[in-house]
């Protein structure tokens, strides 16, 4: 009887849905996915174990718009409605939000059986780097693989790369068109989103990857590079693929050249038999055996060749940009530092590495940047189990994102006082970390365990970034050579620097974002 009934009502609505107009269909078909949405967020509402969900109208899409356009905005302004813990659509996917140094410690020290960095950025990653490394693989491999890179990355390699990496930089001032170029010019305009790209490509390649494999590399690999950046944006992070956008297609093809130019080198040194201890290149070949026997494959060598570089290049570029353009807008400040490097120096006339551990506004200038422009504004984990929120009935469910932004914390007035104003001498009398804080090896070398400081520029927890020496290192050498060989200003008619361009994952300045730049008289002195 029942069912009867039933099947005369679906027959009935049946009939009532083919009355309707196509337009009134159509009316209808849209207006569900809205109702359901609405529908869903009320019911969330009323449970008291989940985050409060920042209410959004678009299903699917959620807040993706304002996160996207300014995320640290869109923060301040959830953070004024909800506290430090919310929780947002981003197309598809619930993020959990946790500001400021708590937040840090939550995510970033989470056991990495609760999260996952692996799970959440694979899709994005391993079309970039290729199979079997980075986040393609087990966390386990990926610490092991950390430990292998790190044995390029040793205070003796950091010696021998500061003259490297000098000798590349003028060597590209000599013969861009940015700089002095054919032409001998001795002023211009130089466009940052141009140069430094193109300089740290340059000069990682150069002492990360030795000199057999820079002789391979002209600004054509430069662009393949370039073309990989490109596999780094927030629709690639929804989308691993689509065929119809140019960019998969540039991505993928950069992927093959720059890999099958790796292994070219890989494979002449095994036929060879001349492997040394000249490079990274090396060091991989010799060294990447996995605790359970399992070798690396020369594939996979090639692979993680590509996320290094890529590593180092990101930081790099972007911060070398952004100190550039800040310091156009302070010339003073480069008068301070030309000042420091030749008490530093006295009548050598070359910057060692040993010199720039003893040049503290220099690295002052660039702790400032990072601390204004770190790299990633977001850092994601995949919840791989119910994830309970210390000191809150809140618990984040298997399935959804955590999310935390130091860069939020290094830009908030909470914790750095004028926090918009570029200030390197904030840090004069900062004491570093003086290594009684408490370490944790997580099978890449002892790295900090408390990730509760509001700076963090470098991440924190088992995936902190192993490269943060030789960043200092190669921006140390960009950012004296720059000193010593000109000075620089805005272009004429600009009295700012340009705004932060948030819609790549990497934080970089929008364009136009030149500088005008003159040689010194003295830069031979």
């Amino acid at each position: 009887m029942a069912d009867s009934i039933i099947l005369s009502q679906a027959s009935s609505a049946f009939e009532k849905l083919q009355e309707l107009s196509k337009f009134q269909i159509a009316g209808l078909l849209l207006a569900i996915p809205f109702i359901y949405n609405i529908v869903s967020q009320l019911l969330y509402k009323l449970r008291k174990d989940r985050v409060p969900l920042v209410w959004y109208w678009i299903p699917w899409f959620g807040s993706a718009i304002p996160y996207g356009m300014q995320p640290y905005e869109f923060f301040a302004k959830c953070q004024k409605q909800h506290g430090d813990i919310f929780a947002f659509m981003l197309l598809g996917r619930i993020m959990t939000v946790y500001l400021g140094p708590k937040g840090h410690e939550f995510v970033l020290n989470s056991k990495a059986s609760a999260v996952s960095a692996e799970e959440a950025y694979t899709h994005l990653t391993t079309p970039v780097f290729g199979k079997g490394v980075i986040y393609d693989c087990s966390n386990q491999r990926l610490m092991e693989q950390k430990k292998f890179a790190k044995g390029a990355l040793t205070r003796e390699s950091f010696k021998s790369y500061v003259p490297k990496i000098r000798e590349e930089i003028l060597g590209y001032m000599n013969r861009s068109s940015n700089f002095m170029g054919p032409e001998k010019k001795d002023h211009g305009i130089a466009d940052v989103m141009v140069t430094q790209p193109e300089i740290t490509i340059f000069t990682a390649c150069r002492s990360l990857l030795g000199e057999q494999m820079r002789e391979r590399f002209d600004e054509s690999f430069a662009q393949l590079y370039s073309d990989l950046d490109k596999g780094f944006t927030p629709i690639n992070f929804v989308f691993p693929w689509l065929p119809f956008l140019s960019i998969y297609k540039q991505r993928d093809n950069a992927q093959r050249k720059i890999s099958s130019t790796y292994m070219s080198l890989i494979n002449e040194r095994r036929a060879n038999n001349d492997i040394q201890d000249r490079d990274l290149i090396d060091t991989l070949m010799k060294h990447s055996t996995y605790k359970d026997g399992v070798k690396m494959t020369d594939q996979e060598i090639a692979n993680l060749l590509i996320g290094v570089l890529m590593g180092g290049q990101h930081t790099s570029a972007a911060t070398s940009s952004w100190f550039l353009l800040h310091l156009a807008e302070k010339p003073e400040l480069q008068e301070e530092l030309l000042q420091e490097q030749k008490k530093i120096l006295g009548s050598r006339k070359e910057v060692t590495y040993d010199d720039l551990a003893n040049m503290p506004l220099t690295n002052n200038v660039i702790k400032e940047t990072l601390r204004m422009h770190m790299p990633l504004h977001s850092i994601f984990r995949k919840v791989t189990q119910s994830l309970p929120v210390p000191g809150t009935s809140y618990v984040v469910p298997r399935g959804h994102h955590v999310l935390v932004s130091p860069g939020f914390a290094m830009t908030n007035e909470a914790y750095f006082p004028h926090a918009e104003d570029f200030n390197p001498h904030r840090w004069d009398n900062v004491a570093d970390n003086n290594g009684d804080e408490k370490t944790v090896d997580y099978g890449f070398g002892a790295v900090s365990k408390g990730v509760s400081s509001p700076y963090l520029p470098f991440g924190g927890g088992r995936h902190r970034c192993i490269g943060e020496q030789f960043a200092y290192c190669q921006l140390g050498t960009i950012l004296s050579t720059f000193v010593k060989t000109m000075k620089w200003r805005l272009v004429d008619g600009e009295t700012k620097i340009p705004q932060p361009d948030y819609q790549s994952m990497v934080t970089l300045p929008e364009q136009p974002a030149k500088v005008y730049w003159e040689l010194r008289d003295n830069r031979d002195d």
